[in-house]
């Protein structure tokens, strides 16, 4: 209440929060009305005199050393208690110390004593102008301001060399370009050559032989290797227990359970899935939930991303779930709607995040994202009817319902199968991962979150049982405050990293190509950044359709999925079982007891169920004297319409 936001161009003060709804006054007067969850999701939303925060690159972070990482993490909370009196930032419970209270200490009188406590401490070099640069680089750069600059090494593709040799080497590069059986040592005589007529015989110190090589090759072209014809422009180009939560976000549950039917893998295998969800304590809303393996744990990092950005603000949302829409016809939502309805879910960044110490692993880095953007890991042990139970509960009883929803799609979109014929998705694996996850999402939205829960009532109507989404607008407006989501640079900044290679046509990760415009100067180059070369790449563990690569302005710029126009779309559904069907035809190799693999029962078990295939004729059997193969069968003609019909 009461603080000033900016919004469509304007300047808004906050009037008012009743209803999920945010009331807004500007100064000339004009007043308006909007969504919370559409406010903050907004892309030209912002709290005037709040800076974003900043998250440090992952591979940035864990290159620096350990004692540099812990004194930055010191340095936040020292800063933080100088401006807000509290060391986990306002907000964070308790009273300031006397010598920090801002109500009687100005600013400069709280740095000092800041100062002097650090003295006291046994902290080097440290008095007032040393406090107040270092919270001035933490409001420009954010956590990266408060490490040691001593540590972060500037990496560059010329190392150390003097900028006189490389201009040289460069000069001769370009004199040297497109010449037949051109070497590297023709390069480096050339270059010495340079430098000596530019500023005189032994004037300029010359790296070491090995050190000139390494020049040479890191500054050549690679798409016009030594000695090769240079391009033109017309050469073809190849592109226990806390108190309970009141507040929405306030206290955030991992908690992971079950499904009850497998899907298909990427190599046909049929595997157990779990799904991990994110529940809000005080609403019961599902703030991100991902499928993933039973035998692996889900990423908490991506779980953050998840719940944090709204989807509105990911790069290519609307055109993605556009095409994840139409690959199944039986939809509880138009598309229109669920677009409608995913933007306005709940996304937050929660201000305690509960995870089952049974649960995902909490990584260094993990605890560090949580430290810069002010949340706080809390590790329990599931047990009894403790809050992390419950929501253990809950979460159980979503898997349990989404189970039994999809498996009536599953048995509703089965086609019905001629006598004899096996039909493979009678076991499982009717759903590939991303099908399924793409049904859980819109289930979520259509199903849970309008469904009246037992758990979710309001002391005020204690025989009203609420709907999560009518319990979120409830708290929101009785708590006053909304919690803000990340921005949509942030989702991308929290998925794993990977090094991959930009070569002519794109990025392959898991045997899939991802290409995009924005890589066309970067084609078959050298990452300038890293030791390798290699390019560093964000990548989401459940989610293929793209990447996102870093490139040298330090954007992530997103990666679409080269094949998935077609691969979504609108037809994987039935292709997907098709294959389920031929996969489930195989047999295992390796040995086997029982009778003679051409007779019987072993026979009738490895037989293909493709019709082709059995039409087909023996080896050795030629054709009989009525026409027909030797099995007995004949071949006849091929139908499309008939086969469609099967599937």
């Amino acid at each position: 209440m009461g603080a000033r936001v900016e919004f469509q161009g304007r300047t808004w003060q906050v009037t008012g929060l009743v209803d999920g709804r945010v009331h807004l006054a500007a100064d000339d007067g004009a007043t308006g009305c909007v969504l919370a969850a559409l406010l903050v999701a907004a892309d030209d939303f912002a709290v005037v005199g709040r800076s974003a925060d900043e998250l440090p690159a992952a591979e940035v972070w864990q290159a620096l050393p350990l004692a540099a990482r812990e004194r930055a993490l010191a340095w936040l909370r020292h800063i933080r208690e100088i401006e807000t009196g509290l060391p986990g930032g306002a907000g964070s419970g308790g009273e300031p110390r006397p010598a920090y209270d801002p109500q009687r200490f100005t600013l400069a009188e709280r740095e000092h004593a800041k100062a002097a406590e650090l003295a006291a401490l046994g902290w080097t070099k440290v008095s007032r102008n040393t406090v107040q640069r270092r919270r001035i680089a933490y409001h420009k750069q954010g956590l990266m301001g408060l490490v040691d600059q001593r540590t972060v090494r500037p990496r560059s593709a010329t190392g150390r060399a003097d900028e006189r040799v490389v201009a040289a080497v460069l000069e001769a590069l370009r004199d040297l370009r497109g010449r037949k059986a051109t070497t590297a040592k023709q390069v480096i005589d050339r270059a010495e050559r340079i430098v000596d007529r530019r500023y005189g015989p032994g004037r300029v110190k010359l790296p070491s032989a090995a050190s000139m090589y390494r020049l040479v090759k890191a500054l050549s072209d690679p798409a016009e290797p030594l000695g090769s014809p240079a391009r033109t422009a017309t050469g073809p180009r190849q592109i226990g227990g806390p108190p309970p939560a009141l507040r929405p976000a306030e206290r955030v549950h991992a908690a992971t359970a079950r499904l009850g039917s497998p899907v298909a893998d990427e190599d046909g295998r049929l595997v157990a899935v779990s799904v991990t969800a994110a529940l809000d304590e005080a609403t019961g809303c599902v703030l991100a939930a991902v499928l993933h393996p039973q035998e692996s744990a889900a990423e908490l990092p991506v779980l953050l991303a998840e719940m944090a950005v709204p989807p509105p603000l990911r790069a290519g949302w609307p055109g993605l779930l556009r095409r994840a829409h139409e690959d199944w016809p039986r939809r509880r939502l138009p598309l229109q709607a669920r677009l409608e309805a995913t933007a306005a879910r709940p996304a937050a960044v929660p201000e305690t995040l509960v995870v089952d110490t049974a649960g995902p692993a909490v990584t260094s880095w993990f605890l560090t994202v949580c430290e810069g953007l002010g949340v706080s890991v809390e590790s329990v042990h599931t047990r009894g009817n403790s809050a992390p139970g419950a929501c253990g509960h809950t979460l159980g009883v979503l898997a349990g319902a989404f189970t039994r929803y999809a498996a009536n799609l599953a048995d509703a979109a089965r086609p019905v199968t001629q006598p004899g014929e096996d039909d493979a998705g009678a076991a499982g694996g009717w759903f590939s991962m991303p099908h399924l996850q793409d049904l859980l999402d819109e289930w979520i939205t259509a199903r849970w979150h309008t469904r009246p829960q037992e758990a979710l009532r309001h002391p005020l109507l204690p025989r009203a049982a609420l709907t999560p989404d009518e319990m979120w607008r409830v708290l929101l407006g009785a708590s006053g405050a909304v919690p803000l989501p990340l921005s949509g640079q942030h989702f991308a900044e929290l998925l794993p990293v990977c090094r991959k290679a930009v070569t002519d046509a794109g990025v392959r990760m898991g045997r899939r190509r991802y290409d995009e415009e924005c890589l066309n100067e970067h084609r078959g180059r050298s990452c300038p950044t890293t030791d390798d070369g290699r390019w560093e790449v964000h990548y989401h563990p459940y989610d293929v359709r793209q990447v996102y690569i870093r490139l040298p302005d330090g954007l992530l710029h997103p990666l679409p999925w080269t094949d998935q126009a077609h691969a979504q779309r609108p037809f994987d559904a039935t292709v997907h079982h098709r294959i389920t069907q031929v996969l489930a035809g195989r047999t295992s190799g390796g040995t086997f007891s029982g009778p003679d693999p051409g007779t019987g029962a072993w026979a009738q078990a490895v037989r293909p169920t493709s019709r082709v295939a059995d039409a087909m004729p023996e080896p050795g059997g030629g054709p009989a004297a009525d026409g027909t193969a030797g099995g007995g069968q004949e071949f006849g003609l091929w139908d499309a319409q008939a086969e469609a019909g099967q599937w």
